[in-house]
């Protein structure tokens, strides 16, 4: 069977002329890749993740799939031969559903969709053949239309987008999208919808992350950032705060990120957080996150 197989007819259309994500390229995802830089279902590895915020990883990892290509152009990108496409491995959703199955039967806490949006209509193909008795994770951009959330919102548990910059001028420089706050407000208030839930022992087992990633001479963006997530979202929703940015990528144009973030960039963020009243809904990360060791080794 080719993945074609696995849609309905209404599905293949849609391929055929997709929308799935903010671009709207209208590419024939059947024949040839979109605006997200794929066509067809790949992943570049699957395995369980140690390294998510405590609830998500938990005790024995988060079963994390990387999809390969994205809507987003980040040049920092950690998983940039990813984002990119460069590499990957195509596979079926029937596949995708045996990868499901084969996490979760190694102990998995969750299953961890990575950069999923261009590819939801696979995704559900594949929960049409086995849909994970663990909490599915939708872990996205923030770059996401409210209708494609819809279609995929009674299989998803936990979302956990990124919220990455408030002022458009920085992200038309850094993604080449200067409507991402307007679009990712909307998506990600759709997303804070979903009911929390926190087993006793620290295990998350429904709700909603916002991850925001502190980048070199924009603390003053993140503080507006942070500002708006406590005023506009629900007490529910936790904030984590990310230290972890290192030069990677494809940044030569862009001298500013050739180097990690400083401490008092990252505790100018942090200590707005407290100001905001956010102490009971962080995650913070320690300084040393930001290593190229905590980037996985590709397996496709």
């Amino acid at each position: 069977m080719t993945t074609k197989d696995f849609f309905t007819t209404e599905q293949a259309q849609a391929l055929s002329n997709c929308t799935l994500c903010p671009v709207e390229c209208g590419a024939n995802r059947l024949q040839s890749a979109g605006a997200c830089g794929v066509s067809q279902l790949r992943i570049a590895k699957y395995y369980l993740h140690p390294f998510e915020e405590p609830c998500i990883s938990f005790e024995k990892g988060s079963g994390t799939v990387f999809f390969c290509g994205c809507n987003l152009r980040c040049p920092y990108c950690q998983n940039y031969e990813v984002s990119r496409a460069k590499r990957g491995k195509q596979i079926t959703p029937r596949e995708l559903a045996d990868i499901f199955k084969e996490l979760e039967d190694r102990g998995a806490e969750n299953i961890s969709l990575v950069t999923p949006s261009h590819y939801v209509l696979h995704i559900l193909s594949a929960f049409e053949l086995y849909r994970p008795k663990i909490p599915v994770v939708y872990n996205c951009g923030g770059y996401e239309k409210v209708e494609t959330l819809r279609l995929i919102d009674p299989f998803v548990d936990i979302y956990l987008p990124d919220l990455k910059f408030y002022s458009p001028a920085l992200s038309e420089r850094y993604l080449g999208k200067s409507d991402y706050f307007a679009v990712a407000e909307k998506a990600v208030k759709f997303m804070a919808e979903k009911p929390f839930k926190m087993r006793e022992d620290g295990k998350m087992l429904s709700g909603a992350i916002v991850r925001h990633l502190v980048m070199p001479l924009c603390s003053s963006d993140s503080k507006t950032v942070v500002k708006w997530f406590a005023r506009e979202l629900p007490k529910s929703v936790r904030l984590s705060l990310m230290s972890q940015y290192t030069p990677f990528g494809n940044i030569e144009k862009f001298p500013e990120l050739s180097r990690k973030i400083t401490a008092r960039e990252y505790d100018a963020v942090v200590n707005e957080a407290f100001a905001q009243g956010l102490d009971e809904r962080l995650f913070l990360q320690e300084r040393n996150s930001s290593d190229e060791k905590y980037i996985p080794d590709w397996d496709f």
